[in-house]
């Protein structure tokens, strides 16, 4: 836990989206799988062109193996998503690996649902699965199944 540098202390807010405001701590469970879910209603980034906000929902669901992420850090790090000017599709890949480069993850797999603009809403989706283990087929079988994925998620 002396890695972690904001829980606990004054929170600064970046202006910019900053991958290196995410932390981690140690899984105490590691020879367990098991799932760590985070919803995170008040996600907000700019359109790259018109530069409007967009709001959504991102939903993070991983199965962990070493490292966790810390909340706080996933906070301020989504933060970091408000100036910038992104797609929708773009922020949520951008999300997926930056934590996949921070965990090393078994599973990990991220929704955005995102509130209409110009009578169009749009709900990206991706996921990753560590290469070479059961886990890449969970990925692909998640991803072709994406449906029953999302209506999972919406049911919550």
């Amino acid at each position: 836990m002396e890695n972690l540098s904001h829980l606990g202390n004054k929170t600064t807010y970046a202006v910019h989206y900053t991958p290196s405001v995410l932390e981690y701590f140690e899984n105490k469970h590691p020879q367990r799988d098991y799932w760590v879910k985070f919803n995170c209603p008040e996600f907000t980034s700019l359109c790259p062109i018109t530069n409007q906000p967009d709001f959504a929902t991102v939903f993070i669901s991983y199965i962990p193996d070493l490292k966790m992420v810390e909340s706080k850090s996933l906070k301020l790090y989504l933060f970091s998503f408000r100036n910038h000017g992104a797609f929708h599709e773009d922020c949520i890949n951008l999300i997926l690996d930056d934590l996949i480069a921070l965990l090393e993850p078994r599973y990990m797999e991220v929704l955005g649902k995102f509130l209409p603009r110009g009578g169009i809403s749009i709900d990206p989706y991706c996921n990753y699965g560590r290469p070479g283990t059961p886990y890449e087929d969970m990925a692909r079988f998640r991803l072709q199944h994406y449906d029953l994925v999302k209506e999972n998620i919406n049911n919550r």
